[in-house]
């Protein structure tokens, strides 16, 4: 049930389902520039942090 809910919040905000995944690591700070350049790369690279675990 978590995952899930970090998968939404991942759609809606891709750093903040990040960062309740890893914290503040290099997977965060990919995900700030990735979201940047794009919102879709954003929730691309946030789905499969989560997913990754």
């Amino acid at each position: 049930m978590g995952d899930l809910i970090r998968i939404l919040v991942a759609i809606i905000l891709p750093p903040l389902g990040v960062f309740l995944q890893v914290g503040f690591g290099k997977d965060f700070w990919i995900n700030i520039l990735l979201t940047l350049l794009g919102y879709i790369p954003g929730i691309v690279h946030a789905v499969w942090v989560i997913a990754r675990k």
